[in-house]
């Protein structure tokens, strides 16, 4: 599953906003173009490149390529806003075979085209209504990013929760780590010359970071949920048991219990983990493999921590831990809009082809994105440079099993991460229940399921 796969575009980097487009269609017309092709990017982080082809290809061919990137957590909105202008996208996101339903009108089959036949591996491939409706264009992981570095140099201090790295390999001793470096960070700095204010980094609950949580931290749970049915892990069924809710607030406490971050203000939107990281203000921060080229040591963040110093480990969950690897899948996939004409469509098309064909676009997924993407293409020069995406395969090697992306599976996705947000921000903020949280988590997937299902 691991191998030969990866591409980190992921999810929304934290405290980022994008809405920026190209020129008007009108305005960046050449003679001898033919269709219209408008992008419609789920990655703020990836903004800038994608801007920067636009404009190669238009140069190249004469062909107009409008890029417009919604702004973090904003996706769907701007998607459904967009598909109902007469000059709608031409191409956009898909993050998993539930959402084809809804967008069922606007789906156009892939089965024929480039980025189809040139996927190495075909079930990365969403299939709705006897369709190829969306293809993958990354293939992601995710776990929790420490800056080895730091915590190198603590395992050698008297008194460390572990001598080493290696034996922080379940959640037991990762939390007995974060919680002794965050009661002594004065003692920590000044034995790792470091200047640390934290051990995780902010676990933000605001709309551009709350994903991390209402999805990737949800997933895990999903995960041994969904094996514990023996259904399809990406697929789900129409139930949960919550069984599993006892270990996310495990994880989750020890989150908001190790950092320098006031609990009552993790709504606020004005925190930013990354940045955290990348200051070295923290040891421990969970995301995925879409972060490596923020952190490159020529990145233009100002970040002081790189790449060199980082490294990745699963998102011990205390039910498998010996056994349990990064969590590798993707919610990246590209649609193609089959409400645009068929001049535009072909141009679409033409376009995406070129995007994994040429260096332009092969150079700006690996190099300048940071990315891997899953073409038979990216050979050679656009392998994959992204250390995180190796570490998954690295584990997998090792004999640890990838957790699959269960959460892909949720039903009305945006609905039910806002119905568990509200409860464990209640929690979290304001002493409220868990069993509130554990409540949202079970009753409202069956709820939205069922309405999903009855369309």
């Amino acid at each position: 599953m691991v191998a030969g796969m990866f591409a980190g575009c992921g999810t929304d980097d934290e405290g980022t906003t994008s809405g920026t487009q190209n020129p008007s269609k009108e305005s960046q017309k050449t003679e001898g173009g033919s269709g219209t092709v408008y992008l419609l990017n789920f990655k703020p982080e990836s903004d800038g490149p994608w801007q920067d082809l636009a404009a190669t290809y238009t140069e190249q061919t004469g062909v107009t390529v409008n890029v417009m990137t919604a702004a973090d957590g904003q996706y769907k909105a701007t998607l459904q806003s967009e598909l109902a202008k007469s000059e709608a996208p031409t191409i956009f996101n898909i993050g998993a075979t539930a959402d084809c339903a809804e967008y069922a009108d606007y789906i156009y089959d892939l089965k024929d085209s480039d980025i189809y036949n040139h996927l190495t591996d075909k079930s990365l491939a969403l299939e709705y209504d006897g369709k190829i409706a969306a293809v993958a264009n990354c293939y992601e992981c995710y776990g929790i990013i420490y800056n080895k570095t730091i915590l190198e140099k603590y395992c050698q201090m008297d008194g460390a929760k572990a001598s080493s790295i290696e034996e922080i390999n379940n959640f037991e001793t990762l939390n007995a780590v974060a919680t002794d470096i965050n009661s002594r960070i004065d003692e920590v700095n000044e034995a790792c010359g470091s200047s640390l204010t934290e051990a995780f980094a902010s676990a933000g609950l605001d709309s551009g970071s709350n994903w991390r949580f209402s999805g990737h931290l949800a997933g895990i749970a999903l995960y041994y949920d969904f094996k514990d049915a023996g259904c399809d892990l990406t697929a789900g069924q129409e139930t949960v048991t919550g069984k599993y809710m006892d270990n996310f607030k495990n994880v989750w406490d020890m989150y908001v219990n190790t950092s320098a971050a006031d609990k009552k203000t993790l709504d606020s939107g004005s925190l930013n983990a990354e940045q955290e990281l990348g200051l070295g203000e923290a040891v421990f921060y969970q995301n995925g493999d879409w972060e490596f080229s923020a952190f490159a040591p020529d990145n233009e963040n100002g970040y002081t921590v790189t790449t060199d110093d980082l490294d990745m480990m699963p998102i011990y969950f205390g039910v498998d831990d010996e056994n349990q690897g990064l969590a590798v899948g993707t919610e990246n996939h590209w649609a193609v809009n089959a409400k645009a004409s068929q001049e535009d469509i072909d141009a679409t098309l033409d376009f995406l082809s070129w995007v994994i064909s040429s260096d332009e676009g092969r150079d700006a997924i690996v190099n300048k994105m940071g990315l891997s993407a899953p073409f038979d293409t990216f050979t050679g020069d656009y392998e994959s440079k992204n250390g995180f995406a190796a570490k998954a395969n690295e584990y997998a090697a090792a004999g640890k099993t990838s957790v699959a992306w269960s959460f892909n599976a949720t039903p009305a996705v945006d609905d039910w991460r806002a119905d568990f947000i509200a409860p464990l921000t209640e929690y979290t903020e304001r002493d409220g229940s868990w069993d509130d949280v554990k409540t949202a988590f079970v009753d409202n997937w069956a709820k939205y399921w069922k309405q999903q299902n009855e369309q």
